[in-house]
């Protein structure tokens, strides 16, 4: 038997259910989570393990929802499910027939955050069963309720909490949910496996596999704020315009650099796509690409925000700080808030923009450059 991860595998989101005790508007497979619906984060997650094709299992009228949940994403495909989840989990194993995968990943919906680590064990534990499960174990003790009175307790040290994805070679796991014949409410696929025989190994699961299950569960979800800082300088030439906070300044000399060079934005830029863990702007606009030789630094903002956006944040408040002997910020810090907020997308008491000098010391006292400094803070979405 080859091994597991050098093959190709396929995965199956079950998202048929319609999650009345999350409280949520919407079934909760497309409620927001971190600013994306729970399911797309699903799909991304094994999109990223390296899955292909994805079946997404959904229940008959929520066709609409869950193409506009997963817009965009490569290797999907929608089947509709059954009364049961075994059903839902049948019809999406059926699709991939045609052109069957090595192994498959059985996933619900209901768990947003898959590490790669726990898909890794998993398929790394098919070299040796036909399915792979991951499990953490059960830390409080259990009591038998008869009548709510205490008849009894389990053996804590033998049990396990279940979690998905699970992982099947494809073959035997289709043949099992063909055979399956027992009473139509299989809690998961490792069940339908065991009816079928098949031997299904414990791998060590993550406590951020758990389930969306309550509306709780989705408010302490929410992510902290984040905070990143952002650096930049650009030179003084005559010749060139000047660019601050996205407002055009008449002076004698304008900043220096491959696009605008407007520096408070790149500043600002920087410090956004820190909060988020994205890098810096040079890995997104590098300097030595052409196309953007002039570009207005608004764009570079309009990205950095877009991936706050994706990433489940939105802009809190900004603070500026421009380093120079001149221009004199004081005449257009009011249009340059303005404009800052207009390109962060809120309200104009959420952005500061400062200025000061170095007491003609260094490049900017002596009027070669400008400096600007920036701190950006983030919020989740849910928290709008």
């Amino acid at each position: 038997m080859g091994t597991p991860t050098n093959e190709r595998f396929a995965a199956v989101i079950v998202a048929a259910g319609q999650g009345l005790r999350a409280g949520q508007p919407v079934p909760k497979q497309f409620a927001l989570w971190r600013g994306k619906p729970v399911v797309r984060h699903s799909a991304e997650a094994l999109l990223v393990a390296g899955a292909a094709p994805i079946i997404v299992a959904i229940a008959a009228g929520h066709e609409e929802q869950a193409a506009k949940a997963l817009a965009g994403l490569p290797d999907i495909k929608l089947v509709a499910g059954g009364a049961t989840r075994q059903a839902s989990v049948k019809a999406a194993l059926e699709v991939m027939a045609s052109d069957a995968p090595d192994a498959v990943l059985i996933h619900d919906a209901a768990r947003p955050d898959c590490p790669p680590e726990v898909v890794e064990r998993l398929l790394s534990a098919l070299d040796s069963r036909p399915g792979a499960i991951p499990v953490l174990p059960v830390v409080d003790s259990l009591a038998i309720d008869a009548s709510g009175l205490m008849a009894g307790s389990a053996p804590r040290e033998q049990l396990r909490r279940v979690q998905t994805p699970q992982a099947f070679r494809y073959s035997e796991i289709l043949s099992a949910h063909r055979a399956w014949q027992d009473e139509p409410n299989a809690g998961d696929d490792a069940q339908v496996a065991r009816a079928a025989g098949l031997a299904v190994a414990l791998v060590e699961g993550d406590e951020r596999l758990r389930k969306l299950t309550f509306a709780e569960d989705f408010m302490t979800a929410l992510p902290y704020p984040r905070t990143g800082t952002g650096f930049d300088v650009h030179r003084l030439a005559e010749g060139e315009e000047l660019w601050l906070c996205g407002i055009r300044i008449e002076h004698t000399h304008g900043l220096a650099g491959h696009s605008d060079a407007d520096v408070a934005l790149h500043a600002v830029v920087d410090a956004v796509l820190g909060a988020v863990g994205a890098g810096d702007i040079g890995m997104h606009f590098p300097p030595s690409d052409p196309q953007w030789r002039g570009a207005t630094s608004s764009r570079f903002v309009d990205h950095a925000v877009d991936l706050a956006h994706r990433s489940g944040f939105r802009i809190g408040n900004v603070d500026v700080t421009l380093i120079c002997e001149a221009p004199k910020v004081g005449p257009h810090r009011d249009a340059m808030r303005a404009r800052l907020a207009e390109l962060l997308g809120v309200g104009i008491e959420a952005v500061s923009v400062k200025a000061t000098t170095t007491e003609r010391l260094g490049f900017t006292g002596r009027g070669e450059g400008i400096a600007a400094q920036a701190v950006a803070t983030l919020v989740p979405l849910e928290r709008i």
